[in-house]
């Protein structure tokens, strides 16, 4: 009956250490994720100032915050280069106000300057077919869309956050 209790009891001892080594490796990945997460802050922050919200930084260049759709949220900019490179979740289309419609893919770049996004790749928009969207200008309340021909649309439809529809191909 002994070996039998000893058999048992070292089992359940094995299963109970298995169980706590387990948890004490998740809670190292765990501190590690947050140390890491907290470095890349830190660094960031040694850099220069955070990052801002994509349509804080488009208001700033005279852009529409709402031309990108609402989960469009990380975004890398260099200052001097210009050269503007967000990150879409998925494949989308964005309607607007103004019954036009975007599509993006996942990786959406250009060159932002005062009032204009440049060298675009990754927008398309509808002008009787799908056509790549070049360049986007602003000017007052008007936004022109290049996709071979100037397409200008109401620059008030583009003001809103809207969200993105997931579609399977751009």
């Amino acid at each position: 009956m002994d070996q039998v209790l000893n058999k048992v009891g070292s089992y359940w001892f094995n299963k109970r250490a298995n169980k706590e080594i387990s948890s004490v490796g998740d809670d190292i990945n765990s501190l590690s994720n947050s140390i890491e997460g907290g470095a890349k802050w830190l660094v960031n922050k040694l850099k220069g100032k955070m990052q801002k919200p994509l349509p804080e930084l488009l208001q700033e260049y005279d852009m529409p915050a709402g031309i990108f759709p609402r989960d469009a949220t990380h975004y890398e900019f260099n200052e001097e280069t210009g050269k503007l490179t967000v990150y879409v979740p998925s494949i989308c289309e964005v309607g607007y106000r103004d019954s036009s419609v975007l599509r993006f893919l996942t990786t959406v770049t250009g060159y932002l300057e005062k009032g204009k996004l440049a060298d675009i790749e990754g927008v398309k928009t509808k002008v009787l077919i799908w056509q790549k969207v070049t360049c986007i200008t602003t000017e007052g309340s008007k936004v022109h869309f290049s996709t071979g021909v100037k397409k200008t649309r109401s620059r008030d439809a583009y003001e809103i956050l809207r969200d993105g529809i997931s579609i399977d191909k751009f």
